[in-house]
């Protein structure tokens, strides 16, 4: 059944206005939630922590660095938790937790510029069907669901605005989008108007109800679903008004009081919520200009807010349930341009894992000695998103998605996992 332009102005227009008034920005989350509370978590539930490095970390500078090579820089190397294996000076607190992680210096994708990367990247390079994919968090809200926290299976926080990201979905529904917390900043209108009572607004929402069933009937699925899913999870967000606490300063501290440090707090907190798959960004990451002071600079944000996430999901018996996931679109070049900076690098970079269904304490794939090509088995996106499916229980060789009837691939099918990352 064909949808009529009146339908469109009902389910598009008044989703946007309605995620919008209802979710945007969530953010400051703070003492939500103890400890304790993590643990009570049923043990079955998966989640993912998802860390966007926007613009491209340097490997270099970080996972796969070359010391004393023509390519490899100013920095140092240091010794890490697991015998042999180096990382970059930049990293002292998490080269102490390499035991915990999983990392692959065999990364070679194909695309060197953020408008085609971060999109291929994202859906894990699907074989073109005609239809738009989902990123990463959209396909795990769909295949794994809400779980029972009632809140949004799919939070993404990040700096600047915030509201309702429908396009991560693709062809799966505007439902599966992102609801963006930006700047750490609450919602508008989250509580009910003094005047409005409990019973009151039980009411109110009573009679919203019979307005949705109306609305539904004659239209497709989607348009239902997402209405209901928008008004929903508006109603838990305004029972939960404790996410919108003040952070524990103590926490602040640990964590940085830096935007990564404040984003990767609430990223914990989410978690720890029962939301089924947070993403954190870092943006200003492209450094094709003075790359070394940039570096300086943001790797030590990264290396504190990045070790103290790790360390509380270890803490507080998470890493068991939730896979952890730090990556970029691409890495950066080994060759240092005229700027002092390194350009953008699909060729050879890593990838770091830890937690649910990954092998700990292991580093595979190697670059040859000036760090510009893969000398071991190359590992594209394909190959990650099977991998991220098996540990979270989800075979991807067996599994599809139905779009209308249309059966589709929920990865790349020319790929397979890296057996060697999981456990």
């Amino acid at each position: 059944m064909l949808c009529t332009p009146h339908e469109h102005q009902l389910s598009r227009r008044r989703l946007l206005g309605y995620g919008a008034a209802g979710t945007l920005g969530l953010g400051g989350l703070g003492g939500l939630v103890q400890p304790s509370f993590a643990k009570q978590l049923k043990k079955d539930q998966k989640q993912v922590l998802f860390i966007w490095i926007d613009g491209g970390m340097s490997q270099l500078e970080s996972w796969d660095p070359k010391p004393s090579s023509q390519f490899g820089g100013p920095f140092r190397t240091i010794p890490t938790s697991i015998p042999g294996i180096h990382v970059s000076e930049l990293m002292p607190k998490t080269s102490q937790l390499m035991h915990m992680l999983a990392v692959d210096r065999g990364v070679h994708t194909q695309d060197n510029s953020h408008s085609a990367g971060v999109p291929r990247i994202n859906r894990g390079d699907p074989k073109d069907r005609g239809v738009i994919y989902p990123y990463f968090g959209s396909a795990v809200a769909k295949l794994i669901g809400p779980g029972d926290s009632g809140l949004p299976p799919y939070v993404w926080v990040k700096p600047g605005s915030g509201g309702f990201k429908f396009t991560d979905a693709g062809f799966l529904g505007p439902q599966y989008g992102a609801l963006a917390i930006g700047e750490g900043q609450a919602p508008p209108n989250l509580l009910r108007h003094p005047s409005v009572t409990v019973a009151h607004d039980d009411v109110r929402n009573g009679l919203r109800e019979l307005a949705d069933e109306r609305f539904a009937r004659n239209r497709l699925a989607l348009a239902r679903d997402a209405q209901k899913f928008v008004f929903d999870t508006a109603r838990t967000l305004m029972r939960r008004r404790e996410l919108f606490d003040d952070p524990d300063p103590k926490d602040v501290a640990r964590y940085g009081d830096t935007p990564l440090g404040r984003d990767m707090l609430i990223g914990r907190k989410m978690l720890e919520a029962g939301v089924t798959f947070v993403k954190v960004n870092s943006y200003g990451w492209d450094t094709h200009g003075d790359n070394f002071n940039g570096h300086a600079s943001l790797m030590p944000r990264f290396d504190q807010a990045f070790s103290a996430v790790m360390k509380d999901l270890d803490e507080r018996s998470m890493l068991d349930n939730v896979l952890v996931i730090a990556m970029s679109e691409f890495g950066r070049t080994p060759r240092i341009n005229g700027h002092v900076g390194r350009d953008h690098w699909p060729e050879a970079w890593s990838i770091a894992m830890a937690g649910r269904g990954i092998k700990r304490g292991i580093v595979i794939g190697k670059t040859n000695d000036l760090g510009t090509f893969v000398d071991s088995e190359e590992h594209d996106i394909g190959h990650f998103f099977h991998t991220w499916f098996h540990a979270l229980g989800i075979n991807a060789g067996e599994t599809e998605y139905d779009n209308n009837g249309q059966p589709l691939p929920i990865a790349h099918d020319d790929c397979g996992p890296i057996t060697e990352l999981l456990a």
